[in-house]
């Protein structure tokens, strides 16, 4: 897999941005908690303001990936979060930045990811064979969970040698090398005939809903997230806070579902099941146990155990249903129904993160999360009862 050139640098370039991405949640929270008038309500006015303008400029992205080709997309993406993350980090070395300067850069860096995350998609399928397509997912997963273990531990590293714009100033860095990468390459881009923004959308929408095995493992996906995970990443800080023992206990809970999704990356490494999105939705099931430990107030070596196996999961799940997307859509649509995807399967997340506490409130945090559990396992077994999911098969 390494051996293509064009891969390798964009992998080197992703892994590079990615690192600085999961350096970035610290960095921006510790710096918005120190700006005048900052507290809890101004850093999830920031992280809002960056999710909805994801949200927002998906299915543009996905437009003009079609259009344009991934890689012109994905390199102006990248300069436009290199330039939003330099702007942040000089404000802030300099003490003189605000909390809506914060708000306004957080949403122009969520209008790159909105942007870029199209075209990693789209790009992938063109650079390597087909029967490599799955190992190329599962390297850049691994790059993500490593991202995802080590960017908050360097993050917390430069924050207590230095301080939280020499974070920002390093994640501003990162999205120039992946743009340095990006501008490097050279990939030929499917002609596509542009009849207008509504009219492009209304192609993607009428592929992505013509494949029943599509749209509803992207409801499935939507649902975890709203019912499932959002109470999860919103209320295990809290129950790690009373029963496990503090932060320390929630982060080793977090790294093992990280080194979780590095050992599932690298299991799929050489394989390309046949039943691939079978497979990917079975996976999906691990996401309840580290929930499902919490629930049960079980301690905290248990918790952390059951995080090793849902990172697993996950990184299956993702990087198996991404190559069956990726080899079963045509190219010259594959980032609007890409952009369609990523829309629907985390549309919901921002309202499941703002109800978690006050439902949980009402009836009973154990509840909840168990809630979430049985409704993960059954939604997975009514998932493989489509046909089209369980018949499926990769092309």
């Amino acid at each position: 897999m390494l051996r293509h050139s064009r891969f390798r640098r964009l992998l080197v370039g992703q892994g590079t941005s990615l690192l600085g991405s999961g350096m970035n949640t610290i960095g921006t929270t510790f710096a918005v908690l120190q700006l005048p008038g900052g507290g809890v309500d101004a850093v999830g006015l920031v992280m809002a303001a960056r999710i909805l303008a994801v949200l927002a400029v998906l299915l543009l992205g996905g437009v003009l990936t079609d259009r344009l080709g991934a890689r012109s997309v994905m390199l102006t993406a990248d300069l436009l979060r290199f330039a939003a993350q330099g702007v942040l980090a000089v404000l802030l070395l300099t003490d003189s930045a605000r909390i809506w300067e914060a708000v306004a850069l957080a949403a122009v860096l969520g209008i790159g990811e909105g942007g870029f995350s199209p075209g990693l998609t789209a790009m992938v399928p063109g650079m390597v064979p087909a029967e490599e397509v799955m190992d190329a997912n599962s390297l850049l997963q691994i790059a993500q969970a490593i991202a995802s273990v080590a960017g908050p531990g360097l993050a917390g590293l430069l924050v207590a040698v230095s301080d939280a714009g020499t974070v920002v100033a390093v994640d501003a860095a990162s999205y120039g090398v992946s743009a340095l990468a990006l501008a490097g390459l050279r990939l030929s881009q499917p002609a596509m005939r542009r009849r207008g923004l509504l009219a492009d959308l209304g192609r993607g929408w009428k592929e992505f809903t013509s494949r029943t095995w599509l749209w509803v493992t992207t409801l499935h996906i939507s649902l975890f997230n709203f019912v499932l995970w959002a109470p999860f990443l919103v209320l295990g800080p809290t129950l790690a806070q009373q029963r496990l023992g503090g932060a320390s206990s929630w982060g080793v809970v977090l790294a093992l579902y990280g080194i979780g999704s590095i050992g599932g990356g690298l299991a799929l490494l050489g394989r390309n099941p046949r039943r691939a999105l079978a497979w990917s939705m079975a996976a999906s099931a691990c996401w309840a146990l580290p929930a499902a430990s919490l629930a049960a107030r079980l301690p905290l070596a248990w918790v952390a155990a059951a995080a090793l196996p849902a990172g697993v999961g996950a990184a299956a799940c993702n990087a198996l249903l991404t190559s069956v997307t990726q080899c079963g859509i045509p190219a010259e649509v594959l980032g609007r129904v890409s952009a369609f995807g990523s829309l629907g399967a985390f549309a919901l997340g921002p309202l499941g993160l703002a109800l978690a506490g006050p439902v949980a409130g009402a009836a009973g945090t154990d509840r909840l999360l168990a809630f979430g559990v049985m409704w993960q396992l059954t939604a997975v077994a009514v998932v493989l009862a489509v046909p089209s999911v369980r018949r499926h098969e990769a092309t």
